[in-house]
């Protein structure tokens, strides 16, 4: 009997592909099992290689808030790649994108595009590093900022999945330079400010952590890292690579009032497309190359695939009601599947900002990184394939966040509740 597809494409995956994926959660090592090689989607669906269906909450970790194949996104992409696809020079609609960007974040007033979101983060680290003079960085245990080597200290997402916090390869001089907080502990931050009350250049933070799950700040963490940061003459870098424009269309600075002096962006502004950014106040992004000191390159930076992409994305987010609707539909499928798993008398705690949700396998609360490490793993990794059997996609990881779009519908959501019912019952 010939094997599926995907097990097929995996096994010859891993003959030329370390671990045979091109980034490690794929690989499915943390739930077990084959993932699924995925060969189309549209709407809020996929469809593997075996022809196997599925709702997708997983959302290509996240940009996709329109969903997949969104017709004017597909429509921008054709029209910008019959024109050229690179050119490594200045093209119109980066202007449109940077000056959208500008408007809708008041804390940004200028930007630059980069290719990632590690990328952004990197280089929003080396510009608070020029700006202030200073070396050390803060940074929380088990968010994630990208690969770069002074941030894969204590990082979460991938890192916590394989039980790799901190990367081989990184040198201890280079990461001794990176400060470990508690996220949602203000103690912790103010112990390292005492301690290096002087050389500490500034705090980079996901607003809503989404590389441990989904936690939310509780209420004073945003505002009393802003007036440590001013107090201690730091920078505060907001790192909304997941949530900015998926939040709401300010970001989360927007949504919680606070204004950062650096905020890095990425997967929504470029439509599911590579693409990221890293902006600021003026004074502090004219530190950046030609202007000022501060290098920073890339040849597809700014290109016109990503940024027509981005475009088309932003100006349906633009549309009235949109973030309504992302919020009435999240809520009905964070409030069903609590009832779903207090049905089946699962221990859960549904965590929720906007569109963002994780449920995690733990009675509660989920407000810190050693809260979130009491989930059942080995329980969610069951449910995982239980919900994939059935023809749900969600993250394969209980660390990741999973995300609503704009094409889910009600009929998608109780399904999906349904789903989780059903799976939680074979879970018994």
């Amino acid at each position: 009997m010939q094997l599926p597809k995907s097990e097929r494409l995996f096994a010859q995956a891993q003959q030329y592909i370390p671990g045979g994926v091109n980034s490690p959660v794929r690989s499915f090592r943390s739930v077990g099992g084959t993932p699924a090689f995925i060969a189309r989607g549209q709407g809020c669906r996929v469809w593997d290689v075996d022809g196997h269906e599925y709702i997708d909450y997983l959302g290509s970790w996240g940009p996709l808030v329109l969903g997949h194949a969104h017709p004017a996104v597909v429509a921008a992409i054709q029209k910008a790649a019959a024109l050229g696809t690179s050119f490594g020079a200045p093209v119109e609609q980066e202007v449109e994108l940077a000056r959208r960007i500008c408007q809708a974040l008041p804390a940004i007033e200028k930007v630059r595009l980069v290719n990632s979101g590690t990328e952004a983060c990197m280089s929003a680290i080396r510009l608070a590093r020029a700006f202030t003079g200073r070396d050390k960085i803060i940074k929380f245990a088990g968010c994630y900022h990208g690969h770069a080597d002074g941030l894969l200290v204590k990082a979460g997402s991938g890192a916590l999945t394989h039980g790799v916090p901190t990367s081989a390869g990184v040198p201890a001089s280079y990461a001794s330079e990176t400060l470990v907080a508690d996220y949602n502990d203000l103690a912790s931050v103010e112990a390292l400010f005492a301690r290096y009350p002087t050389e500490i250049a500034g705090i980079i933070v996901e607003p809503v952590a989404g590389n441990m799950g989904v936690v939310p700040p509780i209420d004073d963490f945003l505002p009393a890292l802003r007036r440590v940061t001013r107090q201690h003459d730091s920078l505060l870098i907001f790192d909304e690579v997941i949530t900015g424009f998926r939040l709401a269309w300010g970001g989360a600075q927007g949504l919680f009032g606070i204004k950062p002096d650096i905020t890095c962006l990425g997967k929504i502004i470029g439509g599911g497309l590579p693409v990221g950014a890293y902006g600021g106040r003026a004074d502090i992004m004219e530190q950046v190359a030609p202007l000022g000191p501060m290098y920073q390159a890339g040849t597809l930076s700014g290109n016109p695939l990503a940024v027509s992409a981005g475009l088309a994305t932003l100006a349906e987010l633009q549309v009235p009601g949109v973030y309504t609707r992302l919020e009435t539909l999240s809520k009905r499928l964070a409030d069903g599947l609590q009832k779903a798993f207090a049905q089946a008398k699962a221990p859960c705690t549904i965590n929720r900002a906007g569109s963002m949700l994780t449920g995690f396998f733990n009675a509660g609360p989920v407000q810190t990184l050693a809260q979130v490490e009491k989930s059942d793993v080995t329980r969610y990794n069951r449910y995982f394939h239980a919900m994939l059997a059935r023809g749900v996609y969600l993250a394969p990881s209980q660390y990741e966040a999973g995300f609503v779009s704009l094409a889910h519908t009600e009929t998608d959501i109780d399904r999906t509740i349904e789903t989780a019912a059903q799976a939680l019952r074979g879970l018994r």
